[in-house]
């Protein structure tokens, strides 16, 4: 299993998407550590979609740990895992000496071309198109799930 987790997200999160984040963080701190960068979402109303995309990729890229393995989501490019799929996945990144993760969430926009092709897989957390806040409560909640079911601890299934 990784030992280290990084969230990289466009956005601050605010309300309850906020409260959901840090109740999913605080049960994943129990098994190791992880760490939430936030970068400014880019006024789309004043920008193309390319230089909003492009903006937005800078300052995501800046806030990746050089040594992490980097997984981008991406509801169309990305494969969609099975909960128990993630969980094997984690833990064979862990047992082949990536350690350390790195998920990448964009903003309303998505994310650029170069950052999905910079990763080293795309994942997607499914079919339906979620607001980037509850994306970032799905993917924690997921890679919770990952961790228990690696663990044969247990949890609503």
């Amino acid at each position: 299993m990784i030992r280290r987790c990084t969230i990289v997200a466009v956005g601050r999160l605010k309300g309850w998407p906020s409260e959901g984040s840090e109740d999913y963080l605080k049960r994943l701190r129990r098994y190791f550590s992880v760490e939430v960068g936030e970068v400014a979402e880019e006024d789309m109303n004043r920008r193309s979609r390319e230089e909003v995309l492009a903006a937005e990729a800078s300052r995501l890229s800046k806030r990746l740990p050089a040594s992490a393995y980097v997984i981008v989501l991406d509801r169309q490019k990305g494969k969609p895992l099975a909960s128990e799929d993630m969980a094997r996945k984690l833990e064979t990144l862990g047992a082949s000496g990536h350690s350390h993760v790195a998920f990448v969430l964009g903003g309303p926009l998505g994310l650029a071309p170069e950052l999905l092709r910079g990763a080293n897989e795309v994942w997607s957390l499914g079919a339906l198109t979620l607001p980037h806040a509850l994306a970032r409560v799905v993917l924690l909640e997921q890679i919770y799930r990952a961790v228990k079911i690696s663990r044969g601890e247990k949890y609503h299934w």
